[in-house]
């Protein structure tokens, strides 16, 4: 399956790119977060386990076990806190 991946904020500036299409072979957020991990270096430090982020698919908050389509839209974004 394709993804549309996007990168926002600091993980933005430490991955080098806003956004790509991913071709990716997994079923669910955590088998992407995964793969984005083995990627290594700023992938894998800023998406380890204990890092603040948040994912969502097709613009709705995701959880590890959400299941990925095809042509999904995938964000990957610090939180954000307004006031």
């Amino acid at each position: 399956m394709t993804l549309r991946m996007l990168y926002f904020a600091r993980l933005r500036e430490r991955f080098g790119q806003a956004e790509e299409c991913l071709a990716f072979d997994g079923a669910t957020v955590a088998d992407l977060l995964g793969a984005l991990r083995a990627r290594g270096d700023a992938w894998a430090e800023e998406l380890a386990a204990g890092r603040s982020f948040r994912v969502a698919v097709n613009q709705e908050l995701a959880t590890p076990d959400t299941r990925l389509a095809d042509r999904a839209e995938v964000a990957i974004f610090p939180p954000v806190t307004g006031g």
